[in-house]
């Protein structure tokens, strides 16, 4: 009797020695961890909005934060070099899951890992960019959403044109450094079509944002396009407070830039232009660009697909189709632009 219950205990000792490492080091309810990435800075005052619907989709489909997942985010704040430290910190913590909010985050995350599960969000040019073989078909370790659209950078102008008419020249805002210059074709060719000269204007720091807008304001009937990277997005502050203070009208990339503008870090005081000797507070005039707080939604989705099991190269990359267009009556009021009804009829949002 002895023997047979020792036979018995030495085969289910076999068993679990044979049983793989990982299934006994990591069981199903063990604490998972998301990183995330996002190139532009802290003070954007939607990013709690786009934080919390990425939470409540993970919490909706079972993954509970300091239950059963922990979230840990950094900022880079538009600078190449601190995005790539973060990128090395953040894949050192071995995460299970990876969001990396723009392309030089996502190309961050890549370099220092090629098996990580990756979801980019905003990556202008995703294919280009070598972060994934094809939109149907990614094929490595990152998938995510792109909102780069080809007519975008045409919609852009229309807008800018439309708002201003007697705009004759208008300049693209860009860091060529965060920035994949997917839309230069597109922009060339728009402002041939409406009788505007175009020109890059490129900037990586305060200084050369003043000096392109200052050109910009030298002379009559300029405008500026402010592209969509992490760069402006961390500078959209001095951006805004700078067209507004030169009388420069400006189209942007998201909606924060004219429901906002510079009004959370700069104080309400800077922000504005001088109208008959007084001082008038307004945000950006014009944006036109996707949700960025629907795509986090659709990053909870993707996330929790990858943390039951599924592989970034099998969930193909997502072009944004949701767009909003946001006008600053405001700023037009400054300026001393009359927005056409058809685009107050258009918008989604004015601000009054």
């Amino acid at each position: 009797m002895f023997d047979l219950r020792r036979r018995r205990l030495i085969g289910l000792l076999g068993v679990a020695a044979a049983w793989p490492l990982t299934a006994r080091a990591q069981p199903r309810d063990r604490m998972r961890r998301v990183v995330v990435l996002v190139g532009a800075g802290e003070n954007d005052p939607e990013a709690p909005l786009s934080s919390e619907a990425f939470r409540q989709t993970l919490n909706r489909l079972g993954w509970k934060e300091g239950v059963n997942v922990r979230i840990d985010t950094r900022f880079g704040a538009g600078d190449p070099n601190r995005i790539r430290a973060l990128a090395t910190e953040l894949v050192g913590a071995a995460p299970d899951v990876a969001v990396a909010d723009s392309t030089p985050a996502a190309l961050a995350l890549q370099r220092e890992s090629r098996t990580i599960p990756v979801i980019f969000i905003q990556a202008g040019n995703p294919v280009g960019s070598g972060l994934v073989a094809s939109l149907a078909r990614p094929g490595g370790n990152l998938t995510g959403f792109t909102n780069y659209v080809p007519s975008m950078g045409g919609k852009w102008l229309e807008l800018l044109k439309e708002i201003a008419p007697r705009l004759t020249r208008t300049a693209a805002l860009f860091n060529p450094k965060t920035h994949t210059g997917q839309y230069w074709d597109v922009l060339q060719s728009t402002t041939q079509a409406l009788g505007v000269t175009f020109s890059k204007a490129a900037v990586e720091d305060e200084g050369a944002i003043a000096r392109a807008v200052e050109a910009m304001a030298g002379e009559p009937a300029g405008g500026l396009a402010v592209m969509p990277d992490s760069f402006t997005m961390s500078h959209r502050e001095s951006i805004v407070a700078l067209a507004a203070r030169h009388r420069v009208p400006a189209v942007y990339p998201y909606r924060v830039f004219a429901a906002n503008g510079g009004l959370m870090s700069y104080g309400m005081s800077r922000v504005g232009v001088y109208r008959n000797n007084e001082f008038v507070v307004a945000g950006g005039l014009i944006s036109y660009g996707n949700s960025l707080t629907e795509q986090y939604r659709q990053v909870g989705l993707y996330a929790a697909r990858i943390l039951k099991g599924e592989k970034p190269a099998d969930l193909p990359v997502i072009q944004a189709t949701k767009f909003e267009l946001i006008i600053n009556l405001k700023t037009a009021k400054a300026l001393g632009l009359q927005i056409p009804d058809r685009l107050l009829a258009l918008a989604d949002e004015v601000i009054e």
